[in-house]
């Protein structure tokens, strides 16, 4: 029998009638998901780090490739059993312990939609800026932000927050109508950058500043730790395929192919800026503003716009809102969890992550790989190794059944992921405090430059240690 306390209409198994996204509509949705301010910005900054353009698209499509292997995998149950990531989960940590891994992935889907309503909020600024220049705002600064983008930033906040109480159907026609938009956008500003900087070859001539072997390991978990994300909650998604081959191709189709591509803009046009301007400008919004003519600069913030909205609305809430309601079906819907979702990503006010590359690289990224990159693995090993793809689907959301485990959880998946984050600990400390490398023993700090791979490894090999005579 189902229990109210694990079970409501948004977290219920989507029947076969009600799968229709096909692998346009997956690949449109990665489509709309990777091009957007963050990606275009990921390996600029990496350039800026020491790499040279060349080695940081490059490490950008190895990053992307290793993350779509946790993609496909963990988006196989959603697709088999039409059962979102909450659920999903449920198979591994217990229906109660569940809710850890959940309110984790909530809550850094709270910080990245604070973050891209911040993108999204410059961008509409600086076209009404271009528009009507006469409006003026008075020069004050809240809470360590400028009153003119802040004011931008809600107005961002409010559209989002109208496609969240439009359900996910509004969603696929989103991320449907933005796709081939936004690829156009991308295409625009690669040409700009051939043209004015003279050339390809010219343009992405620019020398690595520091040994590849001083760049590499962080640019690669970095990159990974992107869409660690939605290698935990890509059933959300997969729910709605039609079949597994639309839920797989559609991902391998678009997500690594877009990231390498938007990637490969950012850096060709802020290697371009360099020529043209005399300076770097890593980003689209500071660039724009560079082109005079009012109409041009308000189509292309336009699209910056666009492109945060549907990468948003996809990558960071429909996610959390399911989680949410996880913590209290009977009460909280997928609506309420979104509306959650968008109050706590005003509360970490997210223009303070951004006021530095380390802050945005080496604390948040890699910091979220640390806690995301187990449960991934712990998902996996569980689904594919031990339980080998076959789950109960009505233990799922009743107490008493094989996902029981101990008062509703599972301590050998909570000691795995532990043990998983605790190597990678002394190092996220390190950054995050701004404490000098050497309060830390040089492995703490070497381990926390490839987090992700440490913690997932560590985490999947001793949950299997601990289940392979429990399953």
């Amino acid at each position: 029998m189902v229990d109210p306390s694990l079970h409501n209409e948004d977290l219920a198994p989507v029947p076969p009638e009600k799968r229709t996204w096909g692998t346009g509509h997956i690949a449109a949705l990665w489509v709309g998901m990777a091009i957007c301010v963050p990606t275009y910005t990921l390996a600029s900054e990496r350039v800026a780090g020491g790499m040279s353009a060349w080695q940081a698209v490059g490490v950008i499509a190895l990053a992307n490739l290793i993350v779509l292997f946790p993609l496909m995998a963990n988006g196989h149950p959603g697709t088999r059993y039409g059962i979102p990531f909450p659920v999903v989960v449920r198979a591994s940590f217990g229906v109660r312990g569940a809710q850890l891994p959940a309110v984790l992935r909530a809550l850094v889907a709270c910080g990245w939609f604070g973050i891209q309503c911040w993108f999204g909020g410059l961008g509409l600024w600086v076209t009404a800026s271009a528009l009507v220049p006469s409006v003026s705002v008075p020069d004050v600064a809240i809470l360590g932000a400028d009153l003119a983008p802040l004011i931008w930033f809600f107005v961002f906040w409010l559209i989002n927050v109208f496609f969240i109480w439009r359900g996910m159907e509004s969603i696929k026609w989103l991320e449907t109508l933005a796709a081939p938009f936004l690829l156009l956008c991308g295409a625009a500003l690669l040409t700009w950058a051939i043209v004015e900087g003279g050339g390809l070859g010219k343009v992405m001539s620019q020398p690595a500043t520091k040994p590849l072997s001083d760049t590499f390991a962080i640019a690669l978990t970095s990159g990974v730790s992107f869409w660690a994300t939605l290698a935990l909650n890509i059933p959300d998604f997969s729910r709605f395929a039609r079949s597994q081959r639309d839920q797989a191709m559609g991902q391998a189709i678009a997500m690594p192919t877009t990231m390498t591509l938007f990637a490969f803009i950012g850096v060709a046009t802020t290697a371009a800026t360099v020529l043209v301007f005399g300076q770097a400008i890593a980003y689209p919004d500071q660039l724009v503003t560079r082109f005079g003519s009012p109409l041009i600069v308000g189509v292309s913030m336009l699209g910056l716009a666009i492109a945060t909205l549907s990468t948003n609305i996809a990558a960071n809430v429909v996610s959390p809102a399911n989680d949410f309601a996880n913590l209290a079906p009977a009460k909280i819907s997928y609506r309420a969890g979104g509306v959650i979702t968008a109050v706590i990503g005003v509360l970490i006010c997210p223009w303070l992550i951004l006021k530095s590359a380390g802050n945005y690289i080496f604390v948040w990224l890699v910091g979220y790989g640390v806690l995301l990159g187990p449960i991934g693995a712990i998902m996996i090993v569980d689904y594919f190794v031990l339980r080998r793809r076959e789950l109960v689907v009505d233990d799922l959301y009743r107490r008493g059944g094989q996902y029981e485990y101990t008062g509703g959880v599972n301590w050998r998946a909570m000691a795995a992921f532990a043990l998983g984050v605790l190597p990678c600990l002394p190092g996220f400390l390190v950054a995050a405090s701004g404490a000098k490398p050497t309060a830390v023993p040089a492995l703490f700090n070497h381990l926390y430059t490839w987090a992700w791979f440490v913690s997932s490894g560590v985490g999947g090999a001793v949950y299997y240690g601990l289940m392979r005579r429990r399953v």
